[in-house]
């Protein structure tokens, strides 16, 4: 079976709008929360979301551009040209050969909104935009790096709520595993913070009300958390055959050597209160890569900083490596906010910095550490911490009871 690395990797998110600053922000434990500023939530009962910061479309993508694609859209074209760019992926290459695998847990979502609200302003004289239906659709962004790009190999969208991106990953992997591709560009996108997400989350209680202190609002683990918070952004990364990448001389970041998915079969938003999908996922990764659950170094989990959802990945972590206290585990939603199907590619992102740089970043805001699990494992809550990392596993659970885990490696050449 062939090999995959990491040849490039992209970042727009709240903590910064490449992966440098994106990286170091989050070892340096910043919180991207605040107070809404895309529209005015005084009247919802969460007024705070985690959005991009200094981060104007106009300066990445032309009028014509921005008129025909929603932002989730936007987002992936700039996070996926900053890793084509790392990549360095020249004319010397078979298209044919090079895919887009692209996910979004919700797509055009604000398009949406806006288009059917002016629609009710005005119901008798219906005018839609040309471009309403395109921009809208979840597969859109795929198709549209692959146009700018010329990349004519597979090319499509899994969808899988909040696990999108991580099952992006782990199709990509797939693929060129199979020989199917040399090249894939994946990753995910989304850009969902208005009135109806905010709305549509809050009435199922999912999101933090704590709107006098947003910053501390994401508190995975801690036992006075009362929900998530949402995010923005994309994370992209260039995934490729290893001797491919030899061949032509590319910079390869680490590699990618298993994914589980599972289902939960539980509940239409919950995730099953002993873990059961979260355990069948990680050890379909862990097999896959041929290594014992020992050999893990580093988790980055799911962790969304809601009351049932961390402790039920938490039971599944015990069920998996038992009491490990050399294994460092962080919940990076805590800083980031959560950015539903774009999570797992940003939290990617960071477990692969974290092979690189031998360094995890902290689980933020936690005061009151649930009791029955604190000293199973090592949890960094405040800085960036050095350790050995030789292998890191990526968690992200979606509605529907979606289970994704990737299992990445440090690169030795």
């Amino acid at each position: 079976m062939r090999r995959v690395v990491i040849t490039g990797m992209g970042a727009l998110t709240p903590l910064g709008n490449n992966v440098n600053d994106f990286w170091n922000a989050a070892l340096d434990g910043v919180s991207g929360a605040g107070e809404i500023k895309s529209f005015d939530a005084s009247a919802f009962k969460t007024q705070f979301a985690c959005e991009l910061k200094d981060f104007d479309p106009a300066d990445h993508l032309d009028r014509k551009e921005r008129k025909k694609y929603d932002l989730f859209t936007q987002y992936a074209l700039v996070a996926a040209e900053q890793a084509i760019q790392e990549a360095n992926i020249g004319d010397a290459v078979d298209r044919d050969r090079i895919g887009v695998i692209w996910g979004s847990g919700n797509g055009g979502i604000q398009t949406f909104e806006e288009q059917l609200k002016g629609y009710n302003d005005n119901p008798d004289m219906p005018r839609f935009s040309p471009f309403f239906i395109p921009r809208i659709l979840v597969d859109i962004a795929a198709g549209v790096i692959s146009m700018k790009h010329g990349f004519k190999g597979v090319n499509f969208c899994p969808v899988s709520a909040c696990a999108t991106s991580t099952t992006a990953i782990i199709e990509a992997f797939n693929y060129i595993k199979w020989d199917k591709a040399d090249i894939i560009v994946s990753g995910g996108s989304e850009a969902p913070i208005g009135p109806a997400t905010i709305g549509g989350f809050g009435s199922l209680k999912a999101l933090s009300t704590k709107n006098d202190d947003p910053k501390t609002a994401s508190r995975p683990f801690d036992t006075e958390r009362d929900g998530f918070v949402m995010g923005e952004g994309a994370g992209a990364l260039v995934l490729e055959e290893y001797e491919h990448a030899k061949a032509r001389g590319a910079n390869i970041l680490a590699e990618v050597v298993g994914g589980g998915m599972a289902a939960d079969a539980y509940h239409l938003t919950g995730t099953h209160p002993e873990g059961e999908g979260a355990v069948r996922g990680m050890e379909l990764a862990i097999r896959e890569a041929g290594i014992q659950a020992d050999d893990v170094d580093y988790i980055n989990m799911h962790a969304t900083s809601t009351p049932i959802g961390d402790i039920s990945e938490l039971k599944a972590l015990k069920e998996v490596f038992g009491e490990r206290k050399s294994l460092s585990v962080s919940g990076t939603k805590s800083m980031t906010g959560h950015l539903l199907g774009a999570a797992g590619a940003i939290e990617g992102i960071l477990s692969v910095k974290s092979l690189m740089h031998q360094e995890i970043p902290p689980t933020i805001n936690v005061e009151h550490f649930e009791p029955d699990f604190k000293d199973l494992y090592y949890f960094p809550l405040e800085k960036g911490h050095k350790t050995r990392v030789e292998y890191a596993l990526s968690n992200t659970f979606g509605f529907g009871g979606h289970i994704a885990a990737v299992l990445f490696k440090r690169y030795n050449p």
